[in-house]
């Protein structure tokens, strides 16, 4: 049996987005294409789907599941195994919301409780978060909590990039750069500025349609945003570079975009765990920052001057960022002959 992606996003939930990211990073590629050029997924990718989808789960991040796939050491037996045993937490937890839920029914037929679609919402969204985030985890992630400063703020920016997208206001412009960066500065301080919650939400994200609803975030608001971040970092280095420069930027900035998160997520765990530069590890990671930095600031030490000249004169490229210059100076010890 072949199935299109549009048909394997259908059966399994993953977005078609979700899925053309595997194939753009080599991590689930289909087996056959139709005359038409159309992907053909086959009994073995949907295998491997299963154990992509298995392992972020876990809380692996994409790099560590593609170097899993590169030196396997799991048999499968034993990583259906560790799903199960993932599962039966699972449904203990759904088992506990269903019970608290069926006591809250209770209290509203006797009219003790107000309605509050709001709390239900909360309490179905908890059985999400815990699959992807640890109650340590939970506790700092500000974004996770339904009420107060960070979700009141959430709300009004929810709302003007709502107003912008119906306005068709375009990801170039200004406002439309204002409006990503707050939205960015708030991930940020949402996330308690650790990359590695980032990365796991953005999993959540891509594994969990049904949060689009509860949220609000849909897909095409999470690609105007990313749009329009884009546009307000290129327009900072456009001060800096030459037109044939910003055009290669310009150009590519946006297509291995994906692939940061997940990389500034693993720096910042490697130096959490006191990984030294000159490590094996330590020089993958750097490798793999310079061919995601390389993408799009091309191959001259000149431009590459020109782009670290303006992340050091410019604020603006600070806001929404995860990077710290301790990471900066490990990816450069690492980098070093």
């Amino acid at each position: 049996m072949l199935l299109k992606v549009g048909e394997l996003a259908k059966r399994t939930g993953i977005t078609v987005r979700a899925l053309h990211h595997y194939d753009t990073i080599g991590l689930l590629s289909p087996s056959a294409r139709s005359e038409a050029g159309y992907r053909l997924y086959n009994r073995d990718d949907l295998a491997r789907l299963h154990q992509v989808l298995a392992l972020r789960r876990f809380g692996w991040a994409l790099s560590e599941i593609a170097a899993f796939f590169r030196d396997p050491d799991l048999p499968l037996a034993e990583l259906v195994g560790k799903q199960m045993a993932v599962l039966s937490g699972q449904i203990e937890q759904a088992s506990a919301l269903r019970a608290r839920l069926a006591t809250l029914q209770q209290q509203l037929a006797r009219g003790e409780l107000p309605t509050s679609a709001d709390w239900l919402t909360t309490l179905e969204m908890m059985t999400v978060y815990d699959k992807y985030f640890s109650k340590e985890e939970l506790n700092k992630l500000a974004l996770y909590q339904p009420e107060g400063a960070i979700a009141e703020e959430w709300r009004a920016l929810l709302a003007d990039v709502r107003g912008l997208i119906a306005a068709a206001v375009p990801a170039s412009d200004v406002r439309a750069q204002e409006v990503a960066s707050r939205w960015m500065d708030a991930v940020v301080r949402g996330t308690a500025a650790q990359p590695q919650l980032f990365a796991k939400l953005n999993a959540m994200h891509e594994q969990e349609p049904a949060l689009h609803q509860h949220t609000g975030i849909t897909p095409a608001i999470t690609d105007y945003i990313v749009a329009a971040f884009a546009e307000g970092r290129l327009a900072i280095y456009a001060r800096y570079l030459d037109a044939d420069e910003l055009a290669f930027a310009r150009a590519n900035y946006a297509r291995q975009s994906g692939q940061w998160p997940a990389l500034i997520a693993d720096v910042r765990n490697a130096l959490d765990a006191g990984l030294a530069p000159t490590e094996p590890r330590a020089r993958a990671l750097a490798q793999r920052w310079m061919a995601l930095f390389c993408s799009y600031a091309g191959n001259h030490p000149a431009t590459h001057m020109k782009f670290r000249a303006a992340h050091q004169n410019e604020p603006g490229l600070r806001v929404g960022s995860w990077v710290t210059p301790d990471m900066i100076a490990f990816i450069q010890a690492a980098s070093a002959p």
